[in-house]
């Protein structure tokens, strides 16, 4: 094979990938040689002639397929975050060859009898070891080892119809975003927004080459309109596109998002399951249906109680100052922003000036120095794959411990939203040397102008916030096996590191340890930290709701319950806890709900809220002892950011607490207590 960077050995530095010099070419060639030395590597495994032991057999199964992984991490981490149609199609081409290598190792007879033995004599085995053991002998299980062959035939075929469909359903969701934008040149159409996201638009236009201030479906744009615009037409219409993206428009999903809530629950039959969302819970700290279901009816009452309240009082706010109708859905964050505004004599213009792109970026390394003596030196030695990403160095008491990849804009080949991946977890090698982890943080901020850097709202902090919460979980990672490092936790654990983050944001000592004002460099004054901690649960009941409602319709689509054909009566019925307001015709949340449907939250977007009662009740222990104590940081990092998943997350959660956690830290926190 010709030289390929993506299978050569990696001279750059800390074994980083090669960027630089990657071409979409290398790719499918790499893959096929990756496929070749995997399957050669699995087979070894599989037809040992030794005893099986947790050595030979779970350990080498852990290490195997390491350039596979390598390769695969770079493909599909930049297929959503610097995408293109070659892309895209290639992986049409090797998800199923992915997909059908996934099937023969978890399928094979001789490999899975191996693991079982292990498996069978695990009590002799360390903590790390049978965890290890535990979770790779039911991951086995639960990709169809103990089938019958012609049931293992058909769970392939449904495995590689299903890879085929989640891939399709967000390149779909990623093109409808991108289908509509909005060039405007009457300025007196955008009357109501701040000159600094009319700076934004005009400099969007400008880069399409055209006149005037272009708006379109991602986030930044999208909020500007939802928040600021007094032409309500124009809202209108913004929020009637961005509610029916895939949506009977040239990418629609429907037919997508019944195949694939069909495929899921055939595999779950398949093995033995009433349903998916009893199939997937079986791996999560809820264990079961009846524990969601419980979680999210708990919170409901007192969530729906505070948000009618809240929606009463905001519509009476909008007919106070002069609206006249029926209040729509497009009204909601308008009426909101000008309310709160109200209430609190608060501008989200005078608050942007203290946040400054890159002093928040210090703020939010110097919190993790404080908390866990972590520090932070920006690198242009490592490669990039765009020109706006940065790179960093992560150092814990003068030892590399990670490196940071930060990608902060919008840009059309980037899916919305905000996440984080890594593009190597930590691990150990067989003779005890220490692989550093590559983490990624990939998010949609407010872009720089001509004449301003990025200024980012609250909100955006806070997501920079909750990222880098997963982030450290990364890269704080302990382990010595790549299949329990770092985020590697079930579903409903591993918004706990991201989400306790968030709960710093609004602190005073925090912010005033960064946040100053781009242009003076005046600290940030204590009377606007003091609205920002006045309004923390400003409609507190409606946002619960909403969260809710999500969770409410991903069980639904999951469940037993045989789904109907009519898309939007089906969501009006799950989501009736959010529905305060008419729901217009032609909008549509599963078409382009990529968490579930794409992105691995299939019945598990109820963790959001399981996660939030784990992070309030696991901060009342930070608010107890000092929010900055180290001692209570160095126990967080010892009990759950170190571990990975190399404890059961219930464990982790009660070294770290002392007991298991109650709801009511949450109800306390969000003023939702009845």
């Amino acid at each position: 094979m010709s030289f390929n960077p993506l299978t050569s050995p990696w001279q750059t530095p800390y074994q980083t990938p090669p960027f630089d010099e990657i071409k979409n070419e290398h790719y499918e060639p790499a893959f096929h040689h990756a496929l070749k030395i995997a399957r050669e590597e699995i087979q070894a495994i599989a037809n040992n002639q030794e005893e099986p032991t947790f050595d030979n057999t779970l350990a080498a199964l852990d290490r195997s397929g390491e350039l596979l992984d390598s390769i695969s991490n770079i493909f599909f981490n930049l297929l959503v975050c610097n995408t293109s149609k070659e892309l895209q199609d290639i992986a049409q081409k090797i998800q199923p060859e992915l997909t059908a290598f996934s099937n023969e190792i978890s399928l094979n007879e001789k490999l899975f009898q191996r693991v079982k033995q292990v498996y069978e004599h695990r009590n002799s085995l360390n903590e790390e070891e049978k965890m290890v053991t535990e979770k790779s002998y039911r991951s086995f299980i639960r990709h169809g080892a103990q089938l019958e062959e012609a049931q293992k035939e058909e769970y392939k075929r449904l495995t590689m119809r299903l890879s085929q469909l989640t891939l399709q359903f967000s390149d779909n969701v990623l093109a409808s975003t991108h289908a509509f934008s909005k060039i405007i040149t009457d300025e007196s159409l955008l009357s109501g927004l701040p000159a600094s996201e009319l700076d934004i638009a005009a400099a969007k236009a400008k880069s399409k080459g055209q006149e005037g201030w272009l708006f379109d479906l991602t986030m930044p744009s999208y909020q500007a309109i939802m928040k600021f615009a007094d032409n309500r037409e124009l809202r209108k219409e913004f929020f009637l596109k961005y509610a029916s993206r895939s949506y009977k428009d040239a990418h629609d999903n429907t037919a997508l998002v019944y195949e694939i809530a069909s495929l899921r629950k055939q595999i779950a039959k398949l093995l033995g399951f009433n349903d998916y969302a009893s199939y997937v819970l079986t791996e999560r700290m809820a264990k079961d249906k009846a524990h969601v279901y419980e979680l999210l009816e708990t919170l409901e009452k007192p969530s729906r109680k505070a948000a009618e309240k809240e929606m009463q009082e905001m519509v009476d706010f909008a007919h106070q100052n002069g609206f006249q109708g029926d209040f729509e859905r497009w009204d909601m964050s308008y009426y909101a922003e000008k309310q709160r505004n109200s209430i609190f004599n608060f501008n989200e213009e005078e608050l942007k000036v203290y946040f400054p792109l890159d002093k928040v970026i210090g703020g939010v390394f110097g919190l993790a120095h404080q908390l866990y003596d972590l520090d932070f030196s920006v690198t242009s030695e490592i490669p990039v794959y765009q020109k706006d990403v940065k790179t960093y160095k992560v150092s814990h008491l003068g030892k590399i411990i990670a490196i940071l990849y930060l990608d902060f804009f919008p840009r059309e080949s980037k899916k919305g939203g905000a996440w984080m991946t890594s593009f190597r977890d930590q691990h150990k090698t067989a003779d005890g040397k220490n692989i550093i982890p590559l983490i990624s943080l990939v998010m949609n901020f407010t872009p720089a102008t001509d004449n301003k850097p990025s200024l980012l709202t609250f909100k955006e902090l806070t997501t920079f916030m909750h990222e880098f919460g997963h982030a450290l979980h990364g890269m704080l990672s302990e382990v010595t096996y790549s299949s329990i490092s770092g985020t590697s936790v079930p579903r409903d654990f591993v918004e706990l590191p991201s989400q306790i983050n968030e709960n710093w944001a609004s602190d005073i000592r925090f912010l005033q340890s960064f946040a100053r004002h781009y242009l003076s460099g005046e600290v940030i004054p204590d009377s606007l930290v003091q609205k920002v901690k006045d309004m923390e649960n400003f409609q507190a009941g409606y946002l619960s709701c909403r969260q809710l409602a999500f969770g409410f319709l991903d069980m639904m689509w999951h469940d037993e319950k045989e789904v109907n054909l009519d898309l939007e009566a089906l969501e009006h019925e799950a989501m009736q806890v959010v529905d305060f307001f008419p729901r217009p015709n032609g909008c549509c949340t599963s078409t382009a709900f990529t968490h579930i449907f794409s992105g691995g939250y299939a019945a598990g977007y109820y963790g959001y809220k399981w996660a939030e009662v784990l992070d309030a009740d696991a901060f009342s222990l930070f608010q107890e002892t000092g929010i900055f104590n180290h001692e209570t940081a160095q126990k967080f990092h010892d009990c759950i950011l170190c571990r990975g998943g190399s404890r059961e997350a219930m464990r982790m959660f009660v070294d770290f607490r002392g007991r298991e956690p109650k709801v009511e830290a949450l109800l306390k926190r969000s003023g939702l207590l009845l």
